[in-house]
């Protein structure tokens, strides 16, 4: 289930700017009009690379999709297993059994897989998400097939060494110390034990307990009855040949057996009957960090296209209303976003927010007004389009690489969206009028059922919070 900065120019050249610009008299770089920047072009609809769709005699998927002009290919297996899978004695041994996936086969160990992977230009990498898993790498195109090959043995012969378990298990254990130290991952622990009580969707961090606990006995079991053909999907996107390839997988994964294609129940999402306030003390705390969420419509639904249009809107783009309000008007916090956190059958919306300290109650009762106005009363034509042309262009760009291909087509795939839902995406964006915007805010931001986090310094926001800032209710 979930950005990238870039520094253009070095120190070193921005000080030989500096000094060009100081060459200029001051009359004539006054004299100079400023002009306004060209008007964007209409974002294009994302046009969908032709796949051949191929279903092995043991259930597993396969898509191949020719793309771009470089020679190199990107082979990824996707499987239906990941943190959703685990119990409530399990957090995060699906991350562990990721970690020991990367340290060998029954055959090769685990420097031997790497320099395998590096003599095809490139590496394999394991990411355990909530609801998948994915196996693969990109590699240069000619070693495509021998890529396939490779995953193929990393999934179907892991060697689980019991050697490298100490280690992994330290390293998850530093991991959990200091993610336990941040604010903003302690007010998402409650958040998320808020809307999924006993679900594997509300449960963050294991105990160190039962990190240290697991063995490499648990990790097999949990693998082998996860993980097996009729759970997973083979993507392969790039230039490569198609034909070397399809033979290469048809003989690497086609009498694989394992897990049959059963999976979890979807969960069944907690909204809250009224708003719930919880706030978890941090003495001395300079920010407060804030949740405020409900449960939402996921990707299956009609309304999700509109929502994440209304959620651009509200406080998930950089012009959005609550960061205009919070951020640039105020200077109460420095990035605020709201985003749509989705799992299988499900999603909820969440503003998140660092604010200082004597601000909190003020900040949740701006983010709660901005989103009754938008249940009031629609937006402009003028201020949709711009959000419309943001979404468009963000998704087109998105989607402009080998891997962002293959995550959307495992994005579609999870949620059963059929086949043209990434080729009408942007349409359905600007089909979205002001009233849908509204409306969706209106049905499904609820600020009397909003549960709202803080982790901060109690002594400080309490008070805050008692004496009705916003609205927010008694802290817990």
């Amino acid at each position: 289930m979930t950005g990238i900065h870039m520094r253009s120019r070095s120190v070193a050249a921005g000080a030989l700017a500096l000094l060009a610009l100081s060459a200029v008299p001051t009359a004539r770089a006054g004299a100079q009009q400023k002009e306004a920047p060209p008007a964007p072009g209409t974002p294009k609809n994302f046009t969908v690379p032709p796949a051949r769709e191929i279903t092995l005699p043991n259930g597993m998927g396969v898509t191949l999709v020719q793309y771009g002009i470089i020679p190199k290919a990107d082979v990824r297996l996707v499987l239906r297993m990941g943190n959703v899978n685990e119990r409530a004695d399990q957090v995060w041994l699906a991350d562990l059994t990721g970690d020991l996936l990367q340290e060998g086969t029954t055959s090769r160990n685990a420097q031997e897989v790497n320099r395998a992977a590096a003599d095809m230009g490139g590496s394999l990498d394991v990411s355990v998400g909530s609801d998948q898993t994915s196996i693969g790498g990109a590699v240069l195109a000619e070693f495509a097939p021998d890529m396939a090959r490779l995953v193929a043995d990393v999934v179907r012969h892991p060697a689980f060494p019991d050697s490298e378990l100490p280690r992994l298990q330290a390293d998850r254990l530093r991991e959990l110390s200091v993610q336990k130290s941040q604010p903003q991952p302690i007010a998402l622990e409650k958040f998320l034990s808020v809307l999924y009580p006993d679900h594997p969707y509300g449960r963050l961090f294991p105990t160190p307990e039962m990190l240290k606990g697991y063995t490499t006995q648990q990790v097999r079991d949990f693998w082998g009855a996860n993980v097996g053909a009729a759970r997973a999907h083979l993507y392969v996107v790039g230039r490569f040949d198609a034909a070397a390839v399809e033979r290469a997988v048809r003989e690497a994964f086609g009498d694989w057996g394992g897990a049959p294609a059963a999976i979890p129940a979807p969960p069944s999402a907690k909204v809250a009957a009224s708003r719930q306030v919880f706030l978890i003390d941090r003495p001395g705390a300079v920010q407060s960090s804030l949740y405020i969420g409900l449960p939402v419509a996921d990707p299956s639904s009609p309304d999700y296209i509109p929502l994440q249009v209304m959620n651009a809107l509200l406080g998930g783009a950089f012009s959005s209303r609550i960061t205009s309000n919070i951020r640039e008007a105020k200077g109460y916090t420095y990035s605020p976003y709201s985003q749509i956190t989705t799992h299988y059958r499900d999603a909820y919306w969440a503003e998140i927010a660092d604010v200082t300290t004597n601000v909190t109650g003020p900040s949740i009762k701006e983010i709660l007004g901005e989103i009754d106005r938008l249940r009031r009363e629609p937006p402009s034509e003028a201020e949709l389009r711009g959000i419309q042309n943001y979404l468009a262009g963000t998704f087109v760009l998105r989607n402009s690489s080998r891997l962002g291909i293959e995550n959307q087509l495992a994005f579609v795939r999870l949620h059963g969206l059929g086949a043209d839902w990434l080729s009408r995406y942007v349409q359905r964006v600007y089909a979205v009028t002001p009233a849908d915007v509204q409306r969706m805010a209106e049905r499904y931001i609820d600020p009397d059922r909003l549960t709202i986090v803080v982790v901060g310094d109690s002594s400080v926001v309490k008070p805050q919070l008692a004496g009705g800032q916003g609205r927010v209710g008694p802290s817990r």
